[in-house]
């Protein structure tokens, strides 16, 4: 089997679609970055373009769920839970959609690897804007606040809260030898939490708060 100069284009234009892609995430800094994507999507494109010559049994459906499959543990991997927020699961997504379009540049599908490839560009460096514009109008955070020994500072805390606009989701409290360990979770807007954490700054019994 030798190798032809449509191999060799299908190679070189799923780097590309890999590089552009991932220099995106390395100029972000993410877990999967310039690299990393490059050799998924070359290494999509070409599995798939060696299942298709290997035996008499080239079906596209096998070969696609056999890359989903296999790049499903390199997502995985990137997922983290970080003081009760998801991380990584844009990355992940990413892989995913970058082993999708290895796939359609190895089996030929140039236009639909295209189309893709300029929509996760759109996605990645132009939807950001909107997504911290909805950030502006309502987000989750939770903290995590060091309190005296003393139950009416948990109702100080609750009346900061409302103060400033946050709106409660869960709360747990922990007590220790020597303090109480306040965990809350609550939504609102950038400019409520601005407010927020500026009350807890200012606030002389608060020892110590995480957000």
């Amino acid at each position: 089997m030798e190798m032809e100069i449509n191999d060799l284009v299908k190679l070189l234009l799923a780097l590309l679609a890999g590089g552009l892609i991932g220099a995106e995430r390395e100029f972000r800094d993410k877990a999967a970055g310039f690299r990393t994507l490059i050799l998924i999507c070359t290494g999509a494109a070409l599995f798939t373009m060696l299942s298709t010559r290997f035996g008499n049994t080239g079906d596209p459906a096998r070969i696609a769920a056999g890359v989903v499959s296999g790049i499903g543990f390199l997502g995985a991997g990137v997922i983290l839970r970080d003081r009760g927020r998801i991380m990584g699961l844009t990355t992940a997504a990413i892989i995913w959609m970058t082993a999708a379009i290895g796939v359609a540049i190895g089996t030929g599908q140039l236009l639909l690897a295209l189309t893709a490839q300029l929509l996760v560009m759109a996605v990645l460096w132009i939807f950001p804007f909107f997504e911290r514009r909805i950030d502006l109008v309502r987000e989750t955070r939770t903290y995590e606040i060091i309190l005296p020994l003393r139950s009416e500072k948990i109702e100080a805390i609750s009346s900061d809260l409302a103060a400033s606009g946050v709106t409660v989701i869960s709360r747990k409290v922990v007590k220790g030898k020597d303090h109480l360990s306040v965990s809350i979770e609550a939504y609102g807007a950038e400019e409520s939490f601005a407010k927020l954490t500026s009350r807890l700054i200012q606030d002389p019994d608060v020892h110590e708060f995480k957000c």
